[in-house]
């Protein structure tokens, strides 16, 4: 079954995420700190998803401690059915490694995912803005840190500027 979508708006969608009220029941499993910090990562990767689910893609999560809060917003069920609808005129499902449905697409290796949210980040990213997601967990403690090596993030961010 093929289903037609409305083709999400970067700018609108990003209007959406920076307009985001973020209550304390989002953070209430996610105990890293600053909260600030945590905050602009879920915000980045909201804005990533964005680009992602424009291009029907999967990316992957590159951070532990935005995992968690993320899981908390999808927690907060109707504030974030609301907040996908505005962001991206559909719902953004959460895809755990090894929960899709039967018969869906395959979302390549963590490894392809993660390249693919570098990506991501190139086409919502805001002149001179840093994505905090790369390196986010080993700067709020998280024990055992994800992330995406700076050198790999370059590696991505150069092979798209000599192809583009």
């Amino acid at each position: 079954m093929f289903s037609i979508h409305r083709r999400i708006s970067i700018d609108r969608m990003a209007r959406v995420v920076d307009g985001l009220d973020l209550p304390d029941a989002v953070f209430r499993t996610c105990p890293y700190q600053p909260r600030e910090l945590v905050e602009t990562g879920l915000r980045q990767w909201l804005r990533c998803c964005g680009a992602a689910m424009r291009d029907h893609r999967i990316i992957g999560m590159p951070s532990h401690a935005v995992d968690e809060a993320w899981h908390g917003f999808i927690l907060c069920t109707a504030r974030y059915a609301a907040f996908c609808s505005a962001a991206y005129g559909r719902y953004l499902h959460h895809h755990p490694e090894g929960g899709g449905l039967p018969g869906t697409a395959v979302a390549g290796s963590m490894r392809d995912q993660l390249d693919r949210t570098v990506v991501a980040w190139t086409m919502v990213a805001r002149p001179g803005e840093r994505c905090v997601l790369w390196d986010l967990d080993a700067q709020v403690g998280v024990p055992e840190p994800w992330g995406v090596p700076a050198e790999r993030v370059a590696a991505i961010e150069t092979r798209l500027r000599t192809t583009a």
